[in-house]
C-alpha cells in the first residue's frame, strides 16, 4: 500500500515545460503520453490508472476506450462539460504489479469545485492492464 499526494505543477513562462498531469516529474510526452500513443503499455495497475486519470485531462477518448475491459466499456465516453482537473492523489494500491493478473487502485482525483474517490478494479486482457470498473467512495 502506498500514499502519494501528486498535483500536476503549473506551467511556467519561459521555464522548462510543466509536469505530466498525472503528477510526476516528468513531461507529459515522457510519462503518460507514450502511453497514450501506444508506444508502450502501462506496466502496472497504478500506471495504467494514472494514465488513464491524464486522458481524462486531455480528453482522450480514444485511449480511455482502449484501456477499458471489454465486458464493461461503454460505447463512448462522456466528458463533462467544464470540469478541470486539478491534481491526483494515490490513497492505496493493491497487486497489480507485472507479477499479477488483477489489482486496484483507491484515488481521489480534484476538479475544480470538488473531487472523486474511488476505487478501480483492474484486469491484464492479453498480457495489457485494462480498467475493469470503480467504486465510488465517500
Amino acid at each position: 500500500m502506498s500514499r502519494r499526494t501528486s498535483r500536476p505543477p503549473r506551467p511556467t513562462a519561459g521555464g522548462p515545460p510543466a509536469g505530466c498531469p498525472c503528477g510526476s516529474a516528468e513531461t507529459y510526452a515522457a510519462c503518460c503520453g507514450r502511453f497514450h500513443r501506444g508506444e508502450a503499455p502501462a506496466p502496472t495497475a497504478e500506471a495504467l490508472m494514472r494514465s488513464r486519470y491524464s486522458a481524462f485531462v486531455q480528453r482522450d477518448e480514444a485511449y480511455l476506450l482502449r484501456t477499458w475491459h471489454p465486458r464493461t466499456r461503454p460505447p463512448r465516453v462522456e466528458f463533462e462539460a467544464g470540469t478541470r482537473w486539478t491534481g491526483l492523489e494515490i490513497v492505496a494500491t493493491g497487486e497489480g504489479s507485472a507479477f499479477h493478473s488483477t489489482g486496484t487502485v483507491t484515488f481521489r482525483a480534484s476538479y475544480r469545485g470538488g473531487s472523486l474517490h474511488e476505487r478501480s478494479r483492474f484486469e491484464r486482457v492479453d498480457g495489457a492492464w485494462v480498467y475493469v470498473d470503480g467504486e465510488f467512495l465517500d
